[in-house]
């Protein structure tokens, strides 16, 4: 019975370029699971970094201050204060983090998707408004805080900085040790979502300029869950002021899926959950969302992982803002409400195009 099941192997693999062909199936099977695993790292990296590095590397830094090692910390707090204002300057760009592999990997995991759908004219500045903030706004990161998903390639002669919480570049430790490790909060061209970094960025950096602000912020995150498609934009017009002082162009830009890869608990309006939430995010500057996604080992369990669900993030068409040097009221609400037309316009042309049905309707709180 031995030899009849030897001989059935190898009549099994039959000539050498059968066994040939076995080991390149194995062979890319392997990779393939490697590849599968190196997408988890980097995206698990990021997710902690996004969760608790800055309160990590703080409380690093107090204890050192307490220890032998007290001149280290002191040292760093010295360099933080002669580097305080390079935030609000653009950071430092670096194209060659923008283009580590880590990013292929992080896009890979979902996967990630930019859609262009008109050019940009390099002579002009843009205000990019994306929508929805998701969780963490890993479409937002992924597409113009790296090149995985080839933005430069698409908007050639556009550099894109993606604005985010002021608070992000006040953590000692954090941004610094962030540039030399996995996600580098300037040199992939991301700047603090305050009024100083823009103006900086619009007025004194030449042309071709394009600031990503999600619009929605932290009140938006706390309404997203899978299935819903609400924007939090009907009072947000400061962006929109922002772009007619510069004369910088509005771009519409939606997220299909952001709002997909985690699993949250909304609280009620005027529950104390919910109440809990806006204090919060009104003293610290952004919500504590309690949220799920899968874990590390399984889709079936808990954890901190993203589902991985596709995310197709599309740029609409600019629209033309004139330079205002003091816009009043009326000049805001004017483009505000072309703004949030263009964008439900955007949605609409291409929900059905990414899995939503066409009864599906974007809701603008």
């Amino acid at each position: 019975c031995k030899c009849d099941f030897i001989s059935f192997i190898f009549l099994s693999l039959g000539t050498g370029s059968n066994i040939l062909s076995a080991l390149q199936d194995l062979f890319w099977l392997l990779k393939s699971k490697v590849e599968k695993q190196l997408q988890i790292i980097s995206v698990l990296q990021w997710v902690l970094t996004f969760l608790i590095m800055g309160i990590a590397c703080t409380l690093i830094l107090m204890y050192i201050l307490c220890t032998d090692c007290w001149a280290i910390a002191a040292l760093y707090l010295a360099w933080l204060v002669f580097d305080w204002n390079t935030p609000k300057k653009g950071g430092r760009r670096s194209q060659w983090v923008r283009n580590w592999a880590i990013w292929r990997y992080f896009r890979d995991y979902f996967p990630i998707r930019l859609i262009k759908t008109h050019n940009l004219l390099t002579t002009r500045n843009y205000i990019f408004g994306y929508h929805p903030h998701g969780i963490m706004g890993l479409g937002a990161f992924c597409n113009f805080s790296t090149e995985a998903t080839g933005v430069s390639q698409k908007f050639p002669g556009i550099r894109p900085y993606l604005a985010t919480l002021a608070g992000n570049f006040r953590m000692p430790i954090l941004r610094d040790y962030l540039i030399v490790t996995l996600v580098c909060l300037l040199n992939p061209g991301i700047c603090p979502v305050n009024r100083d970094s823009i103006d900086y960025i619009l007025s004194k950096n030449g042309s071709g300029n394009a600031i990503i602000i999600v619009v929605g912020g932290a009140a938006e995150s706390l309404n997203c869950t899978p299935g819903k498609n609400s924007v939090t934009l009907r009072n947000r017009k400061g962006f929109v002021k922002l772009a007619l002082r510069h004369g910088a162009d509005l771009v519409p830009v939606y997220s299909f899926g952001e709002n997909e890869v985690y699993q949250q608990v909304i609280f009620a309006e005027g529950s104390w959950g919910r109440w809990g939430q806006k204090k919060f995010q009104k003293h610290i500057g952004f919500a504590p969302c309690i949220f799920h996604g899968r874990g590390l080992f399984s889709s079936n369990t808990w954890g901190l992982l993203p589902y991985s669900k596709p995310i197709t993030t599309v740029v609409g068409e600019p629209i033309t803002i004139p330079k205002i040097d003091n816009p009043s009221q009326k000049d805001v609400d004017f483009y505000h409400s072309i703004y949030v037309d263009a964008l439900i316009k955007l949605f609409d042309k291409y929900k059905s195009k990414f899995g939503l049905l066409e009864t599906e309707v974007l809701e603008v709180n």
